[in-house]
Parts: structure tokens; sequence; C-alpha cells
């Protein structure tokens, strides 16, 4: 084995195939420590093969890099040692020994993989939609197709997600945000806690002498390496790949989520970022941690078409002062939706005017990513079934997870044999599906909220790897209507541009047609009421200011909400001459009453209901095309809205 010890440039960092050598470049833990160097290793035996010492000719700066001949990549792992304690290398493509999933191991245990294959992109291209058309759906790669009800080939791995990427095609999905898939130790003891309060319900823990598993990854990690225990072969960086060829093949994205603790440096986060983009054609990044200089990694020339999403953005401290950029890659991330319209779907006081500008929102030159549920807190139908968090399965005597969710049990705690509560249950559920496809920034689910599913009320399972956390498809055929109204829902956002508008609606006639982008209207036509105790109001768009796929302009909408515990009456504005008002859907499976009041039409809105109607033309032929294309809608409202 010869060893050449000229200088040498160090970047990248790790161990780089270069023509018939190996490059290892390595950051020094401990610059004052008196020996480092390379441990390698048999791949299929484990037996150490050679020691190779780092000298100090061959260190610049604190990195010591050495070139090595006469070894087969694809048959060695290797350890990088110093003062005698041996450790994997953090910038790996491969990391070997930490399989199978949930066995406790150590960093002396594991051994860094050089990545050899010649991955084949074909023409893969990124697809770069914008954040308007986007539908998000977040999911543990894991838990996503573990349970048997997946009824897939490759449970719980990369592969799994592919044989799911016609069913999530089917329900409007184009964008996937992943949880943790980087390569972590999920068995490790106890995390450090984080600043954040969302974080902090992240990373609960119990005391130091816990080895619970770390199912979701929200710690440090191998942040160069696909996690191999979510792969179907001994090839994660491959599969990771075709994964994402695939989506990218089919006109979706993905996005995959960091955690960086206050311990990684700065200036290694936009390198790792790089690094996903460039191997594995990544198309964004959810960035968890505080105090990340969010503002500078956006700014980074090489991600200027990667989507980042943050907590928070300065605009000017991403694009300067040139004004709005043509292709907005930055979009924030936070809570703020989420509580205020959960609090709106219970009927709080005081919230109609947070829910009308959260519906509105749009930064001036960022996209803004709302949910109602995540990864963290409730899933969907828990948030309608549960007052109070029921961790108790988490070993901590319930003292973990936020015990602020804005839920409501609708009557009663937990499952329940009661009629009218299971179908109280069932309208919030798609009471907020509307309020989530209906608003116009970009909306975001998490997996089964399609289709109801539920974690038993545990609203912190971080540690969960079992039926509490898994994915359970028989809610489907078990809640088969609500899975059919969100397919509606998003259809129904697709056909309609002026729900998923560019830029925020100004609430104006800019274009001179006679109406506003956007209007609000109470019991009278154009006369809100948005006082602390209204929980009731409608809101018109106007399709003048907005293009079909046909380029025609799009129809006039009007969306009727009362949260109220009582039926209200709301006022359908007069349109224009030869256009009447037509019914969409409706929440309530009970019928309404419309009546005529002057030029406006008055409908009667049932308790906590939202129902949605669009212009159509008076003419009898032109009416009869225009149910034709609403059919779906049409039949939906009849056989399966009323579920």
């Amino acid at each position: 084995m010869k060893t050449d010890y000229r200088y040498r440039n160090p970047y990248p960092l790790g161990a780089h195939v270069e023509g018939e050598e190996i490059r290892f470049s390595f950051v020094s833990r401990a610059p004052e420590a008196g020996s480092r160097g390379i441990l390698l290793y048999d791949r299929k035996t484990c037996r150490r093969l050679d020691k190779l010492p780092f000298f100090e000719e061959e260190r610049i700066g604190n990195i010591y890099c050495k070139r090595v001949s006469g070894i087969e990549p694809a048959a060695v792992t290797y350890q990088f040692y110093e003062d005698g304690c041996a450790f994997p290398d953090e910038h790996a493509g491969e990391i070997v020994g930490n399989t199978p999933y949930g066995k406790e191991r150590t960093q002396a245990e594991l051994r860094a993989g050089i990545l050899t294959e010649d991955f084949d992109w074909g023409d893969d291209r990124r697809p770069r939609l914008p954040y308007e058309r986007m539908v998000c759906y977040c999911l543990h790669v894991r838990g996503f197709t573990k349970h048997v009800s997946a009824r897939v080939r490759n449970r719980g791995t990369f592969m799994g997600i592919a044989e799911k990427i016609p069913y999530l095609k089917e329900i409007g999905v184009t964008t996937l945000e992943l949880q943790p898939a980087y390569e972590f130790l999920e068995l490790s003891g106890t995390e450090a806690q984080s600043e954040s309060p969302s974080m902090q319900a992240v990373l609960a823990g119990g005391t130091a002498e816990d080895k619970k598993i770390n199912y979701w990854g929200y710690k440090k990690g191998y942040y160069y390496a696909p996690k191999a225990s979510y792969a179907a072969s001994d090839k994660p960086a491959e599969e990771l790949k075709e994964l994402i060829r695939q989506l990218h093949a089919n006109g979706m994205e993905l996005v995959m989520q960091f955690y960086f603790p206050n311990e990684v440096r700065q200036s290694e986060i936009s390198d790792i970022l790089r690094f996903w983009v460039l191997e594995y054609h990544v198309d964004g990044f959810h960035l968890l941690g505080e105090n990340l200089s969010a503002e500078h990694i956006a700014a980074d020339a090489l991600l200027a078409d990667t989507k980042l999403w943050y907590y928070r953005f300065d605009g000017d401290g991403v694009y300067g002062g040139n004004g709005r950029p043509q292709y907005p890659h930055i979009a924030e991330y936070n809570d703020s939706w989420m509580y205020d319209m959960r609090r709106f779907l219970k009927g709080d006081e005081n919230m109609l005017s947070s829910m009308l500008y959260h519906m509105r929102h749009i930064p001036e030159r960022a996209g803004c990513i709302h949910y109602l549920t995540n990864y963290y807190g409730f899933t969907l139908a828990d948030l309608f079934s549960y007052d109070v968090k029921h961790n108790q399965a988490n070993g901590e005597d319930n003292r973990d997870g936020s015990d602020y969710n804005c839920s409501w049990n609708c009557g009663e705690e937990g499952p329940t044999r009661k009629t009218r509560v299971k179908k109280l249950r069932q309208k919030q559920m798609k009471n907020a599906m509307c309020l989530l496809l209906l608003s116009q920034s970009t909306p975001l689910i998490f997996m089964g909220d399609e289709f109801g599913n539920s974690q038993k009320g545990n609203n912190n399972p971080y540690c969960q790897d079992n039926a509490v956390a898994w994915l359970d498809w028989t809610f489907l055929d078990k809640n088969r209507g609500l899975f059919e109204f969100w397919k509606m829902l998003a259809a129904f956002r697709r056909e309609h541009p002026i729900l998923r508008p560019s830029r925020e609606l100004r609430l104006m006639d800019y274009a001179a047609c006679g109406y506003p982008d956007l209007s609000y209207h109470g019991q009278s036509a154009w006369k809100p009421r948005t006082e602390g105790y209204f929980r009731y109001i409608g809101q018109m768009y106007c399709g003048k200011y907005a293009r079909t796929d046909e380029q025609g302009e799009d129809d006039f909408l009007y969306v009727a909400m009362n949260m109220h515990w009582e039926q209200h009456q709301l006022a359908l504005p007069k349109l224009p001459r030869g256009m009447r008002w037509e019914p969409v859907f409706s929440t309530e499976e009970d019928g309404e009453e419309t009546q005529e009041s002057g030029s406006e039409l008055l409908r009667s809105v049932p308790p906590r209901s939202i129902s949605v109607f669009r212009s159509a033309d008076t003419d009898v032929r032109t009416r009869e095309k225009g149910r034709a294309k609403t059919r779906a809608g049409a039949d939906f409202r009849k056989d399966a809205v009323w579920v």
C-alpha cells in the first residue's frame, strides 16, 4: 500500500475517490492531540486492515489531508482516530453499522463507507414549483409505510415512499417534506434540549438513565449520509436518489428537514445543504434549530433556486433592495397560522380578524407554509377528539409534550359511540380541510390527516416506534367520506387560481372591473362584521383577477363560514349580468335555506359549517357546460359529503 504525502487541496472534506487514489481529509477535534490518523477495515468481516497516521506535513490549518493508493473503495470502511479515540467520519456519504433500526450503538461501533456508485440521473430536472402551485405533505420515512396496512413491498423505507407516489398524486400532493432522513443514532440516551418551545416538545425526554428510541431524529447527526435503516437494501444513497428521481419524473418535489443544534458551526451548514443539492438533487430544506443565520444561508448563490423554510426570514437580508425576485425561494414556517385557526374552529371569541388575515397573508418576497397539524402535536382526528394530551405511553407521567393544543373533543374525550359526537368531529375535520386548502398561502398536511389517522391522543410520540406513530392505513376505508372530501377540495383548489395567487390579494378593484379581488360580507353584502363576538363571515373572490389553465377568467367564488354554534344568514352579493350563484359543496349534511332579498341572495349557514358557491352562467347551454365541468364536485355533494 503506497501513501502519497504531498501537499493537496483538502476540500471537500471526508473520503473521496480521485483517480486511482482515495483522498482522506479530516478536521482535528483537538489540535493539541499527540496522534491522529485513519483506521481501515474490511467491509464484509469488519477486520481491521491498516492504521495510517497523519503527519505534520499533511496539515493545513486544523485539517489533515492524505492521499492513499492501493485500496478498493467498495471493499473497505474507515474511521478516524485522535489520541486513542476512534470515531466515524462526520463528512462521510455513508455510515455503516447502524442497522438494523433501533439497536443501541456508540460512535466507536460505526464506520464510514466510501461512495463509489455513479447514479444515472438521466434527464432528471427539479420541478422548481412556485409556492402557489404547491400542496405539501409532511411524513416520517419509517412511519409512513411501516404499518402492515400500508401494503407495500418495502415497508418503512425510501422505496416504500416511492411505491406510494401514485397515491400521493391522487390526493393532490406536489411536495414531500421528510422528517430527518440523514443518519443519526436512534437509541443513544437522552438528547439535549432546544430553546425553542416547539423543539422542546420535539426533543422532550426522560432521565439521563433512559434509553428511549429517538424515533424522530431531531439531534446532531451525520449530515452527509442518508439513514441506512431507511433503505430496503444496503445502498441507502442509491435508494434515496431513486426516490427523488421518481418524484421529479412525476412533477413532484422533496424537501428535507435538517435540525442543527447550536454546536454545529454556521459555516458548515451551507456546505451540507450544497452537498445535498448537488449530490441528491434535493428541492429544498426545512431548517430547524435556534440562532441559525438563515438570511446568510438563503443568500448563497448555489441555493438561489432551492426552497428554504425557516421560522422567519428577513427578505431584505436575502434579496437586498432589488424588489420581488423572479423565483422567491424562501418561506416562513411557524405556528402562528395553526393556533389562530384552531381557535377559530373551536368558536373562540376575537378570532375572526386573525382568521381573515391568515387566509390571505402571503409575504411580499417569500412564501408562507401554513398547516393545522404537524409531526408535533395532535393529528387532525385527535384535534377534535381530545381536550388534553394522553402521552402516558411515553413513560414520563404525561409531563412531556405541549399543554397548549387549542383542541376540542366535541363533547366526549377519546373514542365514542355517540352518533352526534362522531358527526360533529367529521364536520370539524372537513371545516379544517377547507381552511387549509382555501387559504391563499401554501398548505401543508401531516401524513394520514387526509383520512383521519389517530395517534390515540399522544401529542408527542417522539419515542414511539410502533402503531402509535406508524400511519394506520385502515383509517382510509373507515373514513372514506373524509378522504374523498380532501381529494375534491384539492382538485377544487387546482382548478381555481384565484384561491392560490402568487401575491397577497389587495382587497381593491385595481383592475377597474367593478369588483375587488377579495371582499368580505356579512348579513348584508359588502358590510362585514368582525367584532369579537362574531364568528361568521362571507368571502368573495373575483375570478377576473386570475387566469385558468385555459387562459380564461376564473369564476367568482364565495366562501360562507360560520363557526358559531347557532345558524346565521349571510348575503351573497349580486353578480354581473347573466350570472348567478351555484352551490358547490358544504361541510354540513343538513339542507340549507336560500331566499332573495332585493338584489342580494341570503343564505342560511348552519352552525359550525363552511359552504362554497361559484358563479354560473344563466344561459341554459352554458350552464349545462359548467355543470359538466364540476360534475365531480356535484356528484360528491350527492354521494359523499354527507356521510
